[in-house]
């Protein structure tokens, strides 16, 4: 048969991500692919040969290596030629394998399975394989970047913002260290879920009854087969195996898909001209624009987001497949292909935003001029609250600290400072230090905290925002060193 021409396919995956991203793609495709389905069927009906002969004590190394044979030697055209007679995908994977397995062990092919036997089993080798091989180590690849980009930054000033305004100082390295946590969490749960995927070999409505006509212990042989694979029997299954193991484990997918992709909206807006406080990698040969040349547009985010835009919805499809009338039902028979699909556009995007991260540039002295609203507005421009005056974001510790000292009114007072700086044109601390009795009032509690040298000089305080930090130093560090030991101690594999 003729290769397809990539440029006629029908899914952007198969032609635009599988050039743009074609290592990743290849990586995927021996989990992913229809040809990789096949051949995990395949995979399953030899482990099922080899569980009945170990039973009988004739599964001999020449046995196993004309089976190991015989698997590489199907060919998914074979099987689907195959199926175009028969009509039923795992009769003619089990019509062409009898032609290339040894002819003694030929009526084993099958004995005592029903389809989804050999289908959910699969499945559930392949999921985990992926996870194992190509999910797990993308993410966990990412989650050591984001790592590194908070202990860079752990102590790079940044205004914290809350709706949309600015709220109090923290530092980049703390406003990552948000994802660190979150992701690093998600991954953990991701390598615990893909270990507990399940198999079955219990038959036609899951009571084992072909398989006790075969053997005393038809359990035994369930546990000889799925071990094959390594995997563990589902413990219930009707024809079906239980679909919680394999939903669990695509709603943590899931999870960790808008993880990233609120990280991704995070960073996207940190570019805006407005706020240029971040900034993707940019080529020299790169345009951001078809007809404005000054253009470098956030894309890679905004792509980050679109994908999960378009795959996140299907979580909907893995819940309805939770559901199968009496022991079994085929309604998840096309929906559950589109698996893949998912977990395609997860991995695209989990490399899309690692590329983001290796990349990501951070404009320290933008920084620094949002923090202390060095752009803010001209008097009487109109607005309220005090965010709108260069420092009024250190109106909460005045608040603090006044209270503390013993004013019961302490939160209306600032409020009237912020209010009248904001029309005056004035930065906080000046419209702070005309008010002489409060500010020393606030002196003395600073100069307790060590945050001054002494109560004289708390005005230097409100002059600098950056010294209002928190814990943010602290925590950034702490997270990123956790995480980084935790990735760093998996071994990539389920």
């Amino acid at each position: 048969m003729e290769p397809r021409n990539i440029f006629r396919n029908l899914s952007p995956l198969d032609h635009r991500y599988s050039l743009s991203e074609e290592a990743l793609y290849e990586r995927l495709v021996p989990w992913l692919s229809e040809e990789a389905a096949v051949a995990a069927g395949v995979k399953a009906e030899i482990a099922l040969i080899a569980a009945h002969l170990s039973l009988r004590g004739g599964l001999t190394p020449e046995l196993r290596d004309a089976l190991d044979k015989a698997s590489r030697a199907v060919d998914s055209e074979e099987v689907y030629a195959e199926e175009a007679k028969t009509r039923h995908n795992i009769r003619a994977l089990v019509n062409v394998l009898k032609t290339k397995v040894p002819p003694e062990t030929a009526p084993l092919v099958h004995l005592g399975a029903t389809s989804v036997d050999i289908l959910d089993t699969g499945l559930s080798y392949r999921i985990r394989g992926v996870t194992g091989e190509v999910v797990l180590p993308l993410l966990r690849k990412l989650e050591l970047l984001l790592c590194a980009f908070v202990e860079r930054e752990a102590e790079t000033p940044q205004v914290g913002r809350t709706h949309g305004q600015h709220a109090v100082p923290i530092t980049v390295g703390f406003a990552l260290a948000e994802y660190v946590s979150r992701l690093g969490k998600s991954i953990l749960k991701i390598e615990d879920l893909a270990g507990e995927l399940k198999g079955k070999l219990a038959g036609a409505v899951g009571a084992y009854n072909a398989t006790s006509l075969l053997v005393r212990d038809p359990e035994e042989l369930e546990r000889r087969y799925l071990a094959e694979l390594g995997l563990e029997p589902s413990e219930h299954s009707t024809q079906l195996v239980e679909s919680e193991y394999l939903l669990r484990l695509l709603l943590e997918f899931n999870l960790a898909f808008g993880i990233i992709a609120n990280l991704a909206d995070d960073l996207r807006n940190l570019q805006r001209t407005e706020i240029g406080e971040l900034r993707e990698g940019f080529a020299a040969d790169q345009v951001g624009s078809s007809t404005m040349p000054q253009k470098r547009n956030p894309w890679n985010s905004e792509h980050v987001k679109s994908l999960w835009k378009a795959f996140m919805p299907r979580v909907v499809t893995f819940f309805m497949d939770q559901v199968s009338e009496h022991q079994r039902d085929l309604t998840n028979s096309a929906s559950q292909r589109f698996i893949a699909d998912y977990i395609t556009g997860f991995c695209l995007a989990v490399s899309r935003m690692t590329s983001v991260i290796e990349g990501l540039g951070v404009d320290r002295e933008r920084l620094l001029v949002n923090l202390r609203g060095e752009f803010q507005r001209a008097p009487d421009e109109g607005g309220s609250g005090g965010i709108g005056i260069p420092g009024g974001i250190l109106a909460e510790p005045a608040y603090i600290l006044l209270a503390e000292s013993g004013l019961s009114d302490a939160h209306e007072r600032i409020r009237k400072i912020t209010l009248r700086a904001e029309k005056a044109g004035l930065s906080f601390a000046r419209a702070l230090a005309e008010e002489p009795e409060l500010l020393a009032r606030i002196g003395e509690r600073l100069a307790a905290l060590g945050l001054v040298p002494q109560a004289e000089q708390a005005l230097a305080f409100f002059e600098r925002p950056e010294w209002y930090r928190g814990l943010a130093v602290e925590k950034a560090r702490s997270l990123a060193a956790k995480y980084r030991k935790l990735m760093e101690q998996g071994d990539n594999h389920v």
